[in-house]
């Protein structure tokens, strides 16, 4: 939906494409710049304290953290929203909020408690929704937006009997229809059941594909993960590491894992005797390579033991040990936890 709450819709991606009477732009090599963005309210509330970060075209940028970290006011920044404190930030060359006006046509928005018109059926609300922005949208051009975000089969359903997944993809073609260059995504998963994020991901990852430029907030380090090019993560209202998630794991020095699957009595014990940093846990055990280069020697040295090490795996550490070491807690539905 639009930045000022409202939302735009976006054509179809399959050709022909629509809205060729449109001129043609070239997607610019930075979308967004943010430097020192603060957002402060009395008496000493900072929301956002100083925050600096830059996102390319055509790639999947996320601002994680737990709820309070300040994602919404910064991404509400971003949209126009709300007059910052202090800083600067620029949207596809536009600075905001001064001149917003100018590229607010150009920018999506998926607010995070996003609910469509319930009386109005799927096809309706797109339809409908173009029309409040002086677009007409003809049923090709409905149904390829639908077709985008998976609801093709569901044109003649009421928005009130969808499902949570199935309203947020109905938000997501409302954004589709207004065209825009960059979509705002602010916590789209949340509430919803593991099928129905695995859905949006797919939608989000789509995007991509087509080149789009996604904003993403959320607190869920999976999703970061499975589907950033670059993260950062928020904390307190300040972005306390950003990066590819290879650079943060690099960094945070996560390195690699190795997995002990269903090993043999005495193994653990000889584990700990070869000073490997490890733990047991679901009937095996874990042990970290920091540094990656060293994964072929650990391999070499848990080989060469006179136990059953069980089955043999090896995995990248997730964004969990990194989010871990850089905050002191776990996120668990938003909520850091010891």
């Amino acid at each position: 939906m639009h930045a000022d709450g409202i939302g735009p819709l976006h054509r179809t991606y399959a050709p022909p494409k629509y809205g060729s009477n449109l001129p043609t732009r070239v997607m610019p090599a930075t979308v967004v710049e943010v430097h020192g963005l603060k957002k402060h309210y009395p008496p000493d509330f900072k929301a956002v304290d100083g925050v600096d970060f830059r996102i390319l075209g055509g790639e999947v940028f996320s601002l994680l953290g737990p709820n309070g970290a300040g994602k919404t006011t910064t991404v509400e920044v971003m949209e126009g929203l709300r007059d910052p404190t202090g800083g600067e930030v620029r949207v596809l060359g536009a600075s905001v909020p001064r001149d917003y006006d100018r590229v607010r046509k150009r920018v999506g928005v998926l607010p995070q408690n996003f609910d469509p018109f319930d009386r109005l059926k799927v096809s309706e609300t797109v339809t409908y929704w173009a029309a409040l922005f002086e677009r007409t949208a003809t049923k090709k051009e409905v149904k390829g937006v639908l077709d985008t975000v998976g609801l093709a089969h569901r044109t003649d359903a009421l928005a009130m009997h969808l499902s949570g997944g199935e309203k947020r993809r109905l938000g997501i073609a409302m954004v589709l229809v207004g065209e825009p260059e960059l979509i705002f995504l602010d916590e789209p998963t949340t509430g919803l059941d593991p099928h129905g994020r695995r859905e949006l991901w797919s939608v989000i990852r789509d995007l991509r594909k087509e080149g789009k430029t996604v904003f993403l907030t959320t607190h869920y380090l999976d999703e970061a993960e499975h589907l950033s090019d670059h993260v950062a993560v928020m904390h307190k209202g300040k972005i306390i590491a950003q990066g590819t998630v290879d650079e943060l794991l690099e960094k945070a020095g996560a390195g690699r894992e190795i997995v002990l699957s269903r090993p043999g009595p005495g193994t653990w014990e000889a584990v700990q005797r070869l000073g490997l940093p490890g733990r047991q846990e679901n009937h095996g055990i874990t042990i970290q390579v920091k540094e990656v280069g060293r994964l072929r020697a650990v391999l070499g040295d848990l080989t060469a033991l006179d136990v059953d090490l069980g089955e043999i795996s090896t995995r990248r550490a997730s964004l969990e040990e990194v989010f871990l070491q850089l905050v002191g807690g776990r996120l668990e539905e938003g909520e850091l936890r010891a």
